[in-house]
């Protein structure tokens, strides 16, 4: 363990001097291929007006008018077939399969709710709740679109016009971005608890300011390196990075500590437990010229707060290193999972708990972690076309419950493991979840299943693993989806909501948080009963950390960064899609999952961007 060096007494962003370029350029996507970044698309800052005095022409319209057509409901109203359809409560030991029969429709459904239909009979959904399906005039363009067909309006404005200046004149307007939101309050109540007693975070004293940024590690030529991991804790924000791990003071970017990798990391667990310790998976070497790629067989537990290694270790498949794919920490166990089964180890000791053996019945193919430990497994002479267990696992690895996912699904992934929530996609379309199985996990019964429309709902889970599950946040009695972006109410905004859903019934609470108009918003995390959530800010303002009150939905806003230029294009150069987002006491950790060598040599790529009160 290598001894932290002294911090700098100066510098913008401390404690790293950013390469030229400034800080905030815009940041590079790593090559295509799998795994990497897509498009920008969601949550990046809206499109400026045109200038004072010009004609306004908006951008061709990104999906269904404002106002539907004769005979379209409004936004956010049941279409027909109403959505959001409510399952039955099966009886004891009884499971519904998917295309079973649903009650009656429920009335008021909110924006994201889907009805449930039978395997083979998936239709296509319109984009926007009111316009018309099937025929193109649902499909909307993605941000991305927008802001190039807006940045080629504003050259011919500027042109034909002159320059355009931005000005910070409202035209009389209240600010959107506050819509629904309490001002966080100093005296007792809602606001010292977040916006609600269900929380422990509380609205900190200050404004929020730059606390550190670290750039990217160099990358040579074309290729893209994997850094994902970060954690944060009382004492410590913890990185990846390339062939390492580092830990930082959460207030100055000191250096705490650095762990060195034998190789890249390929996947790191997003749970860290009471005694701070999290687990991460890597190649067992770095890259060279004759072997380029390395097997993904090493995986280590590391103690956050003490900067320590505990124990590295491997599995095999029969007399073969397993190559695997994902690792997480649930309870007192670490699991990795690969194509050929999974193993564990004791979190504190790195004993092997089990491994792939050839009379093995079941196989499991991956793992949510947290509380405890959950497989999601298949049973049966071929695995491939066995149906998918969900099962609750106690530390020696025997299940604890059994719940039997219904055929057909393509993939499954762990939402949540207490309570216990799984993301499943029916279609094999790649657009999202379309239900979540809520599950009681002391008995293995189904509690409520709940059906959204992938292409209206944001949060998504990574399809090829168990976990992690993005942009959604699971309560004890709610699960928290965040809503793809539609029009705002102004001319070139666009905005969004987190809306809920009951998880002893699957109905929709019929409750929803408003971003505002120009705003993007989507959950980070729970805090006790309160959602905390994140705001994507337009193109002229800082981004913002918000508390949901779970009961009332009002909002506390707990952080509103800067809008200076260099820090807020700092702060929206990640791909909100792929980024990780960690806040705790009135601190924003904001940090890529890729490095790759920037576009010019005036560019400047993140690796992390800490922004807060100290």
């Amino acid at each position: 363990m290598s001894q932290p060096p002294q911090p700098p007494n100066e510098g913008f962003g401390a404690p790293q001097d950013p390469p030229p370029g400034g800080f905030g350029a815009p940041q590079d996507p790593p090559p295509g291929g799998f795994g990497a970044p897509q498009d920008p698309g969601y949550g990046y800052p809206q499109t400026p007006p045109p200038p004072s005095g010009q004609p306004a022409t908006p951008p061709p319209p990104a999906g269904p008018p404002s106002t539907p057509p004769p005979g379209q409901p409004g936004y956010g109203y049941p279409q027909a077939p109403a959505p959001g359809q409510v399952y039955p409560t099966p009886a004891p030991g009884q499971q519904i399969g998917y295309g079973a029969p649903a009650g009656q429709p429920q009335p008021g459904q909110p924006y994201g709710a889907q009805p449930q239909q039978p395997y083979g009979t998936y239709q296509q959904p319109g984009a926007v709740p009111g316009g018309p399906a099937g025929n193109g005039g649902g499909k909307k363009l993605n941000t991305q679109m927008m802001i190039i067909i807006a940045a080629v309006v504003a050259i011919a404005l500027i042109i034909g016009g002159g320059v355009f200046i931005a000005t910070k004149d409202d035209g009389g307007k209240k600010d959107e971005s506050k819509q629904g939101q309490t001002d966080g309050g100093t005296k007792g109540g809602e606001g010292e608890q977040g916006g609600g007693g269900g929380g422990k975070e509380k609205k900190p004293a200050g404004d929020s300011q730059v606390l550190f940024n670290v750039p990217a590690p160099e990358v040579k030529g074309d290729d893209s390196i994997t850094v994902k991991g970060s954690w944060l804790t009382e004492k410590t924000y913890a990185k990846v990075g390339m062939y390492e791990i580092v830990g930082y003071a959460p207030d100055s970017g000191e250096k705490l500590w650095t762990i060195p990798l034998d190789g890249e990391v390929c996947s790191s667990s997003p749970h860290v437990s009471e005694d701070g310790i999290t687990a991460v998976l890597f190649q067992e070497g770095k890259p060279t010229k004759s072997d380029k790629y390395k097997p993904c067989t090493q995986v280590a537990a590391i103690d956050v707060d003490n900067g320590k290694k505990l124990w590295q270790e491997g599995a095999k498949n029969a007399d073969t290193d397993m190559n695997l794919s994902q690792v997480t920490v649930g309870g007192n166990l670490v699991g990795a999972s690969s194509a050929s089964g999974g193993a564990a180890w004791d979190l504190k000791t790195g004993g092997i708990k089990w491994q792939p053996r050839a009379s093995d019945k079941c196989q499991d193919q991956g793992y949510g972690g947290g509380k405890t430990l959950v497989a999601i497994s298949r049973c049966g002479a071929d695995f491939d076309d066995a149906p998918r267990k969900v099962q609750p696992l106690d530390d020696e690895g025997k299940p604890i419950s059994s719940f039997t996912l219904p055929s057909g699904i393509k993939w499954a992934a762990i939402a949540s493991t207490d309570p216990l929530v799984v993301a499943v996609d029916s279609t094999g379309e790649s657009k999202g979840p379309t239900d979540y199985f809520s599950i009681d996990a002391k008995t293995g019964k189904m509690r409520a299943k709940i059906a959204v429309n992938p292409e209206e709902i944001m949060s998504d889970c990574d399809a090829t693993n168990a976990e992690p599950c993005s942009q959604l946040a699971v309560g004890k009695d709610q699960l928290f989806l965040a809503t793809e972006e539609h029009e705002g109410s102004s001319e070139y905004g666009r905005t969004n909501e987190i809306v809920s859903y009951d998880l002893a019934t699957g109905k929709p609470t019929g409750k929803k948080a408003d971003a505002g108009d120009k705003y993007s918003i989507f959950p980070l995390r729970m805090d006790g009963d309160n959602v905390i959530a994140y705001k994507i800010p337009p193109y002229d303002k800082g981004g913002q950390i918000v508390s949901i009150d779970g009961k009332s939905f009002k909002q506390t806003v707990f952080l509103e960064n800067p809008s200076d230029e260099a820090v807020r294009d700092a702060e929206t150069s990640f791909s909100t899609s792929h980024a990780e987002y960690r806040y705790a006491n009135g601190k924003l950790f904001i940090s890529d999952v890729y490095a790759s060598k920037p576009l010019s040599s005036d560019d400047t790529n993140y690796l992390v961007v800490a922004l807060g009160v100290k």
